[in-house]
């Protein structure tokens, strides 16, 4: 992709990701969020935070799958709105639902195990948000940039679970996002095992690695024809009369 229409998508994509934020901004503006309009919104905020953490794993498979590596370019845009979304889901349930009460946040945590299992989530979110820039790749290197932002696949599962722990009745939701997770890992490890699996060797390389080394002229030529040089026949010995 020419580097013209590669800023123009990413653009595009920048801000069609702000579009549920904007959505549920005007809803509130104009009081369109139902009748229990704090629920409403940490349910879309939570939703939100999830679908770009599919994006997000989803953009190294369809990479490799179709070959365009330009795909690349979204990832991190796609990571940080998920943190984005997760961030502002945790707020709305803190500042709204608790009442900035930090006390009253830690015992309904207690009560309610989803919230552990999704605030894990969110914590594991942080490093990954702060080490997103180019400078701290360079700053930790590539590998340990790479080991460090797999934790990625710790706050995708922490974040399904937490959503199915919370639904009481209709589980369809959940399980569809534990299916597309499922696809995603499992993909990983296909690679993964694949890349352990130790190269075989082709049998038409070992035949060839069992034929002698290439015999040097002079030795194919005595082979090939040998020496007719005359030898004295020895005399019989002495044999007594």
């Amino acid at each position: 992709m020419k580097e013209a229409n590669l800023r123009f998508t990413k653009l595009l994509v920048l801000v069609n990701c702000a579009v549920p934020a904007a959505l549920l901004a005007w809803d509130a503006w104009n009081h369109q969020l139902g009748a229990n309009p704090v629920k409403f919104a940490i349910l879309t905020t939570g939703m939100s935070a999830l679908v770009f953490l599919m994006l997000t794993m989803l953009v190294t498979p369809l990479r490799k799958i179709s070959g365009l590596n330009w795909i690349i370019s979204f990832r991190r845009t796609f990571g940080l709105y998920a943190f984005f979304y997760a961030c502002a889901h945790f707020l709305i349930f803190f500042a709204l639902d608790r009442s900035l009460s930090i006390s009253g946040t830690l015992s309904e945590m207690a009560k309610r195990k989803y919230l552990i299992v999704g605030s894990t989530g969110l914590l594991v979110m942080v490093p990954l948000a702060v080490t997103s820039t180019n400078a701290m790749i360079k700053r930790l290197g590539g590998k340990r940039w790479r080991a460090l932002h797999r934790l990625a696949y710790v706050a995708a599962v922490a974040g399904v679970i937490h959503y199915y722990m919370q639904v009481k009745a209709d589980t369809r939701q959940p399980l569809a996002f534990m299916g597309v997770l499922a696809i995603l890992l499992g993909y990983r490890l296909v690679v993964y095992l694949r890349q352990r699996r130790p190269n075989k060797i082709p049998s038409n390389a070992r035949c060839k690695a069992n034929l002698p080394k290439k015999l040097s002229p002079t030795v194919v030529l005595d082979r090939t024809f040998p020496s007719h040089e005359h030898v004295e026949p020895k005399s019989p010995p002495n044999l007594p009369l």
